[in-house]
């Protein structure tokens, strides 16, 4: 079974989202082995200049960068990253578990996105949209895809 790691920064401070989290962890777990991991993320100064905002993405990349294991298959969460549709997700999801991987993290970055250094260590970068959405909000939206195309690499209905 497949092994599958959810790196975040920031705590999921809303309960609806630690709602819908619990849910899909549930849902999945006939699927996976579903692990996820919250960073604390770095307070950013209203008016932080482009070198904080560095130091910050630094901060939280050595975080992060702890958590990645020699033996996984990293996917970071890039608005520059490669776009698929569920169907493409869902096909490079069981592409990566026939070709012997059988542990894949996803990194979700904080408010400012991800530091040069988790991005150079991804095998992959993945966009969900050009769009920037609040991270704990993505880290369902992560959830649900992945759930979506266990069901489809399966052959079982999935909501269109």
């Amino acid at each position: 079974m497949m092994k599958i790691t959810i790196i975040a920064v920031g705590k999921i401070k809303e309960k609806f989202y630690r709602d819908a989290v619990a849910e899909y962890e549930k849902r999945l777990s006939r699927y996976c082995r579903l692990e996820i991991i919250q960073e604390a993320d770095e307070k950013t100064p209203d008016k932080a200049g482009e070198a904080q905002e560095q130091l910050i993405k630094k901060k939280e990349a050595e975080r992060i960068l702890k958590h990645i294991r020699e033996d996984a298959y990293v996917v970071a969460l890039e608005i520059e990253g490669t776009m698929y549709d569920s169907e493409a997700f869902a096909g490079r999801l069981n592409q990566l578990a026939v070709q012997g991987v059988s542990h894949i993290q996803f990194i979700i970055g904080g408010s400012l996105g991800l530091h040069e250094e988790v991005c150079a260590r991804a095998d992959a970068a993945v966009s969900f949209s050009r769009m920037t959405f609040p991270h704990q909000l993505m880290r369902v939206i992560l959830l649900e895809q992945i759930y979506r195309g266990y069901r489809m690499i399966n052959g079982e209905p999935y909501h269109k």
